[in-house]
């Protein structure tokens, strides 16, 4: 009877809390809904929970029934898992599993924890679980782009996805590394390292995004399946969305941009969308479709395209498919003659729109009807000429044929041949030969073969429908042949417009040699001998640029002018060339003004930056030698007259008083006077660092016997960490001039974990290996740095805030982050939890 009840028992329900990183209370929240389910009266038990030293993650583990864990022998080495078979003997109605993408130690029954969990739900017990956005399959690639470190533990989407409840526990990157800086989810050797590489703010936010956005993912998901699995095709107005239709033509400007007034007073999405014929080939050129979709990201929306022959049915369903509440369509310009056969898009969409709002927009292309053209035979000329040929011949042919075999052959066996004939002309020749092929058949087929014989008399009304179906045949098949010619044409040459466009666009994105190289491009594809780029400056044209020999002055000189503006063209010499290149032609022209405007907006932006780089260099100078290089002068002036001055009876300690501040201020001077050299060092490119292997260790007992107030700096670099490459003296001056410049801002605070009580030092300097470099961190815990001003931290004179304005020149930083990157590595700034400035000097370990 048990085997009975388990086989026949519902499959067990899953819910995951997901997380964007470690810390943010996955575990705590999975254990909260656990101890209110066992204040309902729920058999609750934990099949598995990491705590990961956590007090307060333990402390709501007490009450809550625990499934001791299986040990298993893993290289000599015990290791615990969780115990499936204890836990599907005990059969509880809900069972904690934490960490769901956790691997599984070998010899254990399953690979990965996710399969212990899929058990449990087979069983019919309710599971809660744990999981990290980064641990998703999906995400996998991502999260090493962001973060750097390649996820070796993974779940399938799938797995979470079918979960019956996703619960997002989420926290901001801030509070997240408050909570690490304060001890609350790893252990205190580890912090530093964490905060500095997994833990930055950056990785922080893209995570959170990723996990936000994935579980935003999974509720459309959820709706749309509920839909789906309701049967419910209806419009839901859960959000405001608004498809606008275009066609490419004249109007569709007018339509987009009342579209976009429509969203904007709704409140709504705006998404365009271009319907493609069902053949592939695009009913308007490329470079117009392109010309829209840049229109509709200017204004906020989305481009899209669509393949249907049935337009409005192809319509509807995209909008039914995006739950869309209003669709923008254009008044028709079919003329009312034509609407009396088809009553138009519009027309159609407003029937079967349903509760679809419809917006007709009206314009001025409307009711102008649709302007034919004919245009001629798209068949290559040799092929032309065998139609032609086989025009005369086949019909002559056949006639021949049927006068040899007069006696054997009936009439219909006639009008096969003749029919024969004019369908192989209209494969071959299109529709000229095939219409002169069946009207020579008929004829011969009427004189020779329909009585009365040897006359163009048609006596019989069989023979009439006989000549105009021949007719009608030959025609037909003449246009489907013209017609597929004429889109194998098209489809070729959009192919290589595409191609060309694209190369186009690569090469302006490239650099400062673009407009030459788009210029070159040019002159190769269409077999030229020059390409210019003329500007008419002043009344006269001048070349911007030009490739190849003899390129032109002027516009008139020109083999084809293409006018990109009334002040820029392209001209080409070489060769004549067809109005059908043009197009590309006027494209490339576009993107060469584009890459024109770009270099001289480069040389602009680096002018400018000299410029004002100079202007802001010689007024913070000037301040600098004004007051902070005064002030040890004074200082050393006013020692020295003090000493020589005759009538002044000095005592021993007097005179040691001010030989001291003469020294003090000499120092400070030496001090500022050093910095001002290597920044001009810097600045002129003379820094020849000589790069060795040297211990952070050594360098920091070197630098911090430099630095005043030392005992004020508490030092944990551990000397197994591995040596760095770098310049020993200039590491030197980065790390004191950091340390000095933290000792200056820098404060004692009192927080648990941190030093901050009387006589204890304000600065801490710790150091930690991560991926190939090594981090020296020297954090202090002053009042920091306002948002966003952490780079304007390093320039030249700036002192931190612009506060203080009696100790230095604001150079220190500077320097430091620029004698690091001589040597290869980075200086940087962070906040360091709970207030204050962290800086980091990165430099590569030697052999990583």
């Amino acid at each position: 009877m048990e085997s009975d009840r388990l086989t026949t028992r519902r499959r067990g329900e899953l819910r995951i809390y997901l997380g964007a990183a470690p810390g943010v209370g996955k575990t705590f929240a999975m254990l909260g809904e656990a101890r209110r389910r066992v204040e309902r009266g729920t058999e609750v038990v934990v099949a598995l929970v990491e705590t990961h030293g956590r007090e307060k993650t333990a402390e709501l583990l007490d009450g809550l029934e625990i499934v001791p864990r299986a040990t298993l022998r893993h290289r000599g080495i015990e290791v615990q898992e969780m115990d499936i078979d204890a836990v599907l003997a005990r059969r509880p109605e809900v069972a904690l599993v934490d960490e769901l993408a956790h691997t599984n130690v070998a010899g254990s029954r399953n690979e990965k924890r996710w399969q212990d969990v899929e058990e449990l739900l087979d069983a019919g017990t309710d599971v809660l679980s744990t999981v990290n956005v980064q641990h998703l399959e999906s995400f996998n690639d991502v999260v090493e782009r962001i973060t750097g470190v390649r996820q070796q533990e993974t779940v399938p989407d799938e797995m979470v996805r079918k979960a019956e409840q996703v619960e997002l526990v989420d926290i901001t990157p801030e509070a997240l590394r408050r909570r690490l800086a304060h001890g609350n989810v790893y252990k205190a050797n580890k912090i530093d390292a964490a905060l500095g590489n997994y833990f930055r703010v950056g990785n922080l936010t893209a995570l959170r995004e990723l996990a936000l956005l994935w579980v935003a993912d999974q509720v459309d998901v959820a709706l749309q399946r509920y839909r789906s699995e309701q049967q419910i095709t209806e419009t839901w107005e859960t959000r405001e969305r608004v498809v606008a239709a275009i066609t490419g033509g004249p109007e569709s400007e007018t339509l987009l941009r009342r579209a976009r007034r429509i969203a904007t007073r709704a409140g709504a999405d705006l998404l365009v969308l271009h319907i493609l014929r069902g053949d592939g080939l695009a009913g308007v050129p490329a470079d117009t479709i392109a010309k829209y979709r840049r229109l509709a990201e200017d204004v906020g929306a989305t481009f899209h395209t669509v393949v249907g022959d049935d337009v409005p049915t192809a319509l509807l369903d995209f909008a039914r498919g995006v739950n869309a509440t209003q669709l923008v369509l254009g008044t028709s310009r079919r003329s009312r003659f034509a609407r009396l056969f088809e009553e138009g898009i519009g027309a159609t969409t407003v029937q079967e729109s349903g509760p679809i709002d419809v917006h007709m927009v009206t314009h001025s292309e409307a009711r102008r009807g649709v302007r034919w053209r004919l245009g001629r035979s798209p068949l290559p000329a040799p092929r032309l000429l065998l139609g032609w040929g086989l025009a005369v011949l086949l019909p002559a042919a056949a006639t021949l044929v049927g006068l040899l075999l007069r006696s054997t052959l009936i009439l219909s066996t006639n009008v096969i041949d003749y029919l024969l004939a004019t369908m192989l002309v209209a494969v071959v020749g299109g529709l000229g030969p095939a219409v002169f092929a069946a009207i020579l058949g008929g004829l011969l087929l009427d004189f020779f073969f329909t009585e009365p014989f040897y006359t163009l008399t048609v006596d019989a009304q069989t023979n009439v429908i006989t000549l105009v179906a021949m007719t009608v045949v030959g025609v037909t098949v003449a246009l489907v042949v013209d017609n597929a010619t004429r889109r194998a044409t098209q489809a070729a040459r959009a192919q290589t417009e595409a191609a060309l466009l694209a190369s186009y666009t690569g090469i302006v994105l490239t650099g400062s040699s673009a407009l030459v190289r788009l210029l070159e491009k040019v002159r190769e594809n269409f077999g030229l001998s020059s390409v210019a780029l003329l500007e008419k400056r002043h009344g006269d044209w001048e070349r911007v640029a030009c490739v190849g020999p003899r390129p032109c002055d002027e516009p008139d000189d020109a083999d084809a002018d293409i006018p990109v503006t009334p002040e820029v063209h392209l001209a080409l010499r070489g060769r004549a060339l067809p109005a059908a290149d043009r197009r590309v032609l006027e494209a490339a022209a576009g993107q060469a003004l584009l890459a024109l405007r770009q270099q001289r907006l480069a040389a602009q932006t680096t002018e400018a930056e000299r410029r004002a780089n100079a202007t802001e260099l010689r007024t913070a100078l000037l301040s600098a030698v004004g007051h902070d290089l005064r002030t040890p002068l004074t200082s050393i002036r006013a020692a020295i007259d003090g000493l020589r001055e005759p009538q002044l009876h000095l005592s021993m300690e007097d005179t040691e008083e001010l030989l001291a501040t003469a020294a003090e201020s000499t120092d400070r001077l030496s001090g500022l006077v050093d910095n001002l050299l290597d920044s001009s060092r810097l600045a002129a490119g003379a820094v020849r660092p000589r790069l060795t292997p040297v211990g952070y260790d050594e360098v920091v007992a070197r630098a911090l016997s430099s630095v005043d107030d030392r005992h004020r700096v508490e030092v944990d670099v551990d000397e197994q960490l591995p040596p760095v490459l770098a310049d020993v003296g200039l590491l030197e001056r980065v790390i004191a001039n950091v340390v000095d410049n933290a000792l200056r801002h820098g404060k004692a605070v009192r927080k648990k974990g941190l030093p901050g009580s009387p006589g204890e030092p304000e600065v801490a300097v710790r150091a930690s290996a991560d991926r190939g470099r090594v981090e020296l961190r020297v954090v202090d815990h002053g009042q920091g740095l306002p948002r966003g001003t952490a780079d304007a931290a390093f320039a030249p004179f700036q002192r931190l805030g612009d506060r203080e304005t009696t100790t230095g020149i604001g150079l220190g930083l500077s320097v430091a982050r620029g004698f690091a990157e001589a040597m290869g590595g980075a200086v940087s700034a962070e906040d360091t939890p709970g207030g204050g400035l962290t800086i980091v000097i990165s430099l590569p370990a030697h052999g990583g």
